[in-house]
């Protein structure tokens, strides 16, 4: 009989280890989710004033969140999955820090400090648009100046994925002297701008990563269902999966020992340090497939509500495929106004004066000209603010100012220059060329001497230097080579020898125009 009993209790015994076991390794319910706000809404933060406040999370499926802010409380209920959003009603600015309070039924609450109302402005694109103040101009001078608490950075520190996220990463900053160092450069001195003019607060959104293409942010499926991008969409995905991670790493460790030997050689000549060659695995982690970016770093941030979005983009694309640039921004503005259910004001940054060979560096300038035909859009010229050995031009504060120049004149109703000139009609009249232009506040202006830049194609398809001379919003182009010009173009190069600009102070757009046949 003992012996009966002893292999019950021991069967018994089994049956509840392996119960426990598999109590242990059940998948978790998301439905029981822990009160929780998505990541950017969070202390320091900047809502949105005069419009719909998104507010989202995650909490017990079926249970009621209650969201409190200035006088007002809406209440949701979270959905199979846990998630929850309401909308605040619009609100004014108000530099006074508030909470934000969302509460459960059973009394749980998460609070949210130091919650302002004014501006905010979303930040993407490649190292231009992630460079620090820290490495700007005159940075001692900019750090002293920056006491600006109603300013606030959002740094999203999320990583390329390969499936949309619904969380993010990062937080929120109080612009201090402390603090404004790890700034988006070009996001800050455009916020600051706007912050003295508006007299609101502002904040700024960052989400930008170093040495990527336009096609990591736009969605995969909005590409591939685009006629113009499907193909190099399909065989970006297929290059994507088919990554060798040994071979890489394999490669990469060839690449680093012999990049060592050259650096021992280089020191001791006393020559030059060559660079560190990249790593492709690393490469393809930053930058992740077509649509890794936006995964990763912008879904997450939908729909919070934002005033616009400001880009600084292309230097990745100008070495292959240029052409296709204006497609991909025009999807990429399209798709994200889209899915923000909104015809968000959006504005980029044409890509500066630097020595670089080939045409897609002029390309992509041109692309980008172009795609000022979408509505709510703008552009800050910068042929006279890079640096030709440098393709992180240090002089943020001039960028900085001419996006918020366009954002204060267009988005904002201020009476304001919003960008040098643009190319707005051509005509051939004989042997001249006639451009007129759009944006000439105060008059075109010839700086610092005789107008150039200007070139004409002839009917053979030979570019030629050519002569131009103003009149009024006119450039009246000519070449003794030329007689029967059927192409004009302007600071057509990386690094071009230019001076056409407007009574602002503003210097025109490179462009490229031709009546016929495409330009060679």
């Amino acid at each position: 009989m003992s012996n009966l009993l002893s292999l019950i209790t021991r069967s018994r015994l089994r049956e509840v280890f392996i119960a426990i076991v598999a109590l242990t390794f059940l998948p978790i319910d998301s439905s029981a989710a822990e009160l929780k706000l998505a990541n950017v809404f969070s202390d320091h933060m900047v809502l949105q004033r005069q419009k719909p406040v998104p507010i989202w999370g995650w909490a017990e499926a079926g249970d009621k969140v209650t969201v409190s802010f200035a006088g007002q409380s809406k209440t949701a209920t979270p959905d199979k999955d846990g998630r929850w959003m309401v909308k605040l009603d619009p609100l004014d600015a108000d530099a006074k820090p508030q909470s934000l309070v969302v509460s459960e039924q059973d009394g749980t609450k998460v609070e949210v400090k130091d919650v302002l109302v004014g501006e905010v402005w979303l930040g993407s694109g490649q190292s231009n648009m992630a460079m620090t103040v820290s490495r700007s101009l005159k940075f001692d001078q900019e750090k002293t100046a920056a006491d600006l608490p109603t300013l606030r950075h959002f740094r999203e520190a999320s990583a390329a994925k390969d499936a949309a996220q619904s969380d993010s990463t990062g937080t929120w900053q109080v612009c201090t002297p402390e603090t404004v160092g790890g700034f988006s450069a070009t996001l800050y001195f455009c916020g600051r701008e706007l912050h003295r003019e508006l007299g609101v607060p502002v904040g700024l959104i960052n989400s930008s990563v170093g040495g990527t293409p336009i096609e990591s942010w736009v969605a995969r499926k909005a590409q591939l269902d685009d006629p113009t991008l499907k193909a190099d969409a399909e065989a970006a995905m297929k290059a994507y999966e088919k990554f060798d991670q040994v071979n890489a790493d394999q490669k990469h460790a060839a690449a680093l020992k012999l990049w060592q030997q050259q650096v021992r050689e280089a020191k001791k000549a006393g020559s030059a340090i060559p660079k560190r060659p990249k790593s492709a695995a690393q490469d393809r982690k930053s930058k992740g497939g077509p649509g890794g970016l936006f995964n990763g770093k912008i879904s997450p941030l939908i729909p919070y509500a934002i005033r616009g979005v400001l880009w600084y983009q292309g230097e990745a694309n100008s070495r292959d495929k240029a052409n296709l640039y204006g497609a991909q921004l025009s999807l990429l503005v399209t798709d994200w106004r889209k899915r923000w259910n909104e015809e968000l004001p959006m504005a980029w940054v044409q890509l500066p004066n630097y020595d670089r060979e080939g045409e897609g560096w002029m390309e992509v300038r041109q692309q980008m000209l172009e795609t000022l035909k979408l509505p709510k859009t703008g552009m800050a010229i910068t042929t006279d603010v890079g640096d030709p050995k440098d393709i992180h031009p240090k002089n943020k504060q001039a960028v900085g100012k001419r996006l918020s120049m366009w954002a204060l004149g267009t988005v904002y109703g201020k009476d304001t220059t919003t960008s040098g000139p643009l190319p707005k009609s051509h005509e051939i009249r004989g042997a001249e060329a006639v451009v007129t232009f759009s944006h000439t506040d105060g008059g075109l202006v010839a700086k610092d001497g005789k107008l150039t830049g200007f070139e004409m194609r002839d009917d053979g398809g030979k570019w030629h230097e050519a002569s131009a001379r103003i009149d009024k919003d006119q450039v009246i182009v000519t070449s003794n080579a030329v007689k029967s010009p059927v192409a004009v173009r302007f600071a057509w190069a990386a690094n071009p020898t230019c001076n056409l600009y407007n009574g602002a102070g503003l210097p025109a757009s490179p462009f490229r125009w031709q009546s016929t046949g495409p330009a060679k």
